[in-house]
């Protein structure tokens, strides 16, 4: 019967998506204006859900442009479907303009289809479907949408400082059947203090190294310019065998006289750091086996320590696991270094219930601190949990399983979604077993099987959850 339903709409769900696909909803934080809290691009995007639901009768409340919702439904409690329209930057490499999406047979490419755009508006339809259909509605509707997901959650922040606390809500930001866990996630610059001297002149110094663009993101890029004093032959012949040696792609330019070294690696999301490949962390492997200046080389120096080919915080002596919420993983997604201002790296750190993250941050710092650096935390989300046993998981799953036929179990991630706002919020698609999961990665695209699908399952959902008695 739903997906029935769902054939009605789904040219409309494909255009409405294309529309918003076509925003560059990245943050700008030099754009950033009150207006514009996090950049024109998602504030447009924020604005454009609030267009298609005014259109379709619905209500909008808008919360200092940085977040907003969308009304529906009647009634006494608030189910709330917590969704963000910013994305990350598109990166290099893709087939196609990541911002102008491309519809074929069988699939929508385009930044921003799978996290979260796709879901967001699958989600949306399965809201104005019922709608349609004139229900009686027994809760009200909140779909939240925020523009900072991707950074800071400024949004979400700034919308529950005012708004409504939902009771019950899924976030579709993640797969199906439903997550019933999320670890902790935090993020923390490491940064050099001094600057050492050295005694003699240097063979080689390090002028500067830049990598990656955001924490959640495995960096596919790294550049360092290098200033060479004789034996220039022989470095570039060194890389040329180490990229060839680690299975990477590389490439050195001698620009006057300074040598420049790039590589580049495999973008993933961050929260599995392991199955990509960090462009930043290899190219710093390299320097390494240079007598770089002793500034450098200490900053390449922690990174061979503590940071390269350590998914799971080994080196730093974080290593933890537990059967329910798996590894804690690091990944190291900012990367700098100039000859004056000395190093950066920015870590993003990913962690199970029962972890003493207190405790570890505190050893830790003392620990580089006697290596000349220091840290600075950022914003520590604890882990999120709800039993999987619990009534409203167990509904949202059988929803899955009406429409799927699949009995997979719920399980737990280490991705962070909206649905920690929430004391009873899940995570709730939109991805299935056989999606391809290319979040956060060049040629991003949701099949219009899995978008469809999804829309299906939601309806099924919010019809138990929100309309049956």
């Amino acid at each position: 019967m739903w997906k029935d339903k769902v054939k009605e709409y789904e040219d409309l769900i494909v255009d409405d998506l294309k529309g918003l696909l076509s925003i560059e909803s990245v943050r700008e934080d030099n754009k950033a204006t009150a207006e514009y809290p996090v950049g024109p691009g998602p504030r447009k995007a924020l604005d454009y859900m609030y267009k298609i639901a005014e259109r379709d009768g619905f209500g909008t409340h808008d919360v200092d442009h940085i977040a907003g919702r969308i009304e529906a439904g009647a009634g006494e409690d608030v189910f709330g479907i917590l969704c963000h329209v910013d994305v990350v930057p598109a990166g290099e490499g893709w087939d196609s303009d990541p911002f102008d999406p491309v519809v074929t047979d069988d699939r929508i490419i385009a930044r921003g289809t799978l996290d979260d755009k796709g879901p967001t508006i699958a989600a949306y339809y399965a809201v104005k479907i019922l709608n349609d259909m004139n229900v009686n509605w027994k809760k009200r509707i909140h779909i939240i949408i925020g523009t900072d997901e991707e950074s800071d959650w400024q949004c979400t922040e700034r919308y529950f400082e005012t708004e409504e606390m939902p009771a019950l809500g899924f976030a579709p930001d993640a797969e199906f059947p439903a997550i019933h866990g999320e670890k902790g996630i935090t993020t923390f610059d490491v940064i050099q203090n001094e600057k050492a001297e050295d005694q003699d002149e240097p063979e080689y110094e390090l002028i500067s190294f830049n990598s990656g663009q955001r924490y959640n993101m495995v960096p596919d890029e790294a550049v360092a310019n290098v200033s060479v004093k004789e034996n220039m032959t022989d470095v570039i012949q060194n890389f040329e065998q180490f990229v060839q040696e680690n299975n990477i792609e590389g490439e050195s330019i001698v620009d006057s006289g300074v040598l420049v070294l790039k590589v580049q690696g495999k973008a993933v999301h961050g929260m599995d750091p392991s199955i990509g490949v960090n462009a930043g962390l290899y190219l710093l492997n390299f320097l390494s086996s240079l007598d770089l200046d002793k500034t450098a080389a200490n900053f390449v120096g922690f990174s061979e320590k503590y940071l390269f080919n350590s998914h799971f915080g080994e080196k730093m002596g974080m290593k933890f696991h537990t059967d329910v919420m798996g590894d804690l993983t690091t990944n190291i997604g900012v990367m700098s270094y100039d000859n004056v201002k000395g190093g950066t790296f920015g870590v993003n750190l990913r962690y199970p219930q029962g972890f003493e993250f207190e405790e570890a941050m505190t050893r830790f710092k003392s620990e580089v601190q006697s290596l000349g650096f220091s840290i600075e935390l950022g914003k520590n989300q604890t882990p999120h949990y709800v039993e999987k046993d619990d009534p409203f998981v167990q509904t949202l799953v059988q929803a899955y399983r009406n429409q799927t036929g699949d009995e997979t179990e719920p399980y737990t991630i280490g991705g962070g979604t909206y649905a920690r706002n929430l004391d009873k919020g899940v995570a709730f698609g939109a991805m299935f077993n056989d999606s391809e999961d290319l979040m956060h990665q060049k040629n991003e695209y949701i099949s219009k099987k899995q978008l469809f699908d999804a829309t299906s399952i939601y309806l099924e959902s919010l019809y138990t959850l929100c309309v049956e008695e």
